[in-house]
């Protein structure tokens, strides 16, 4: 018998087959298609960082005056995604990744106007949020992070995060990124980067630290485990619905 998170993983492994598998990245095949995907995908990238930094607020003490928390493995791991989310180094400059997205969709045409809206600072509350002129299957893809981001523990959170976003991501993208590499024109240079970042530290360094936050807020709980496990499972099929959209968006409008 495996530990809790292999089990949770191995119960979880069809849908995140069905996810790398996806159609979508076969479609996506110019400029057209990677504008419809990006126009999205971008409330993804958006919304992760709704997600990260709800953990963040969790797992640290993020109030004055501040006290250490009992999760240090898990609070140096959140800091340590937030700095790279929040302030990687792209061309000699800080800049977080949704900034770099935003400038890949520029760099394609692709329309900012909604999400740069959404995105605008200072933000509103939560109470406030409204998610108006949303693709249909992007906003149900963020209505589900944030249901999980109002209503779950913070166990619940970390196995959305872990297990339907970061864990996730190089299994999505690597066929993307071996496409755009092919022929990146240098109009893809951004959007690129992007991918190979998220490759990268995903799948070497952030995507097994997110398992271990997992099993340190859920320890021996099982009503944690079980909710956990839901919440991971409602994220990987919100993102399946959410490339269902994108794909039958793409076909349209062929």
């Amino acid at each position: 018998m495996g530990s809790a998170i292999e089990e949770m993983q191995e119960r979880l492994e069809p849908l995140r087959h069905r996810l790398a598998e996806h159609p979508l990245y076969e479609n996506v095949q110019g400029l057209s298609e990677l504008r419809t995907f990006m126009e999205s995908h971008v409330f993804a990238v958006w919304d992760f960082m709704s997600l990260l930094k709800s953990l963040q607020r969790e797992l640290t003490c993020v109030q004055v005056p501040w006290a250490p928390t009992p999760f240090p493995a898990s609070r140096r791991f959140v800091n340590e995604i937030v700095l790279g989310e929040e302030s990687d180094e792209y061309e000699g400059r800080p800049v977080s990744h949704f900034e770099i997205y935003l400038m890949a969709m520029e760099q394609v045409g692709a329309d900012t106007n909604v999400i740069r809206g959404l995105a605008a600072y200072p933000p509103p509350s939560l109470q406030e949020l409204r998610f108006e002129g949303l693709p249909q299957a992007s906003r149900e893809f963020v209505e589900t992070t944030f249901r999980v981001i109002r209503e779950g523990s913070p166990a619940a959170q970390a196995a959305a995060f872990a297990l339907g976003r970061e864990d996730a991501i190089p299994a999505m993208f690597r066929a993307l990124v071996r496409r755009l590499n092919r022929d990146a024109g240098g109009r893809l240079n951004a959007f690129v980067w992007y991918l190979e970042r998220h490759i990268e530290v995903d799948g070497d360094d952030h995507g097994p630290l997110a398992l271990g936050m997992v099993e340190d807020l859920c320890g021996e709980d099982e009503a944690l485990w079980a909710e956990a496990e839901r919440a991971a499972e409602e994220a990987l099929l919100a993102r399946i619905a959410l490339w269902d959209g994108v794909l039958a968006e793409i076909r349209a409008k062929r």
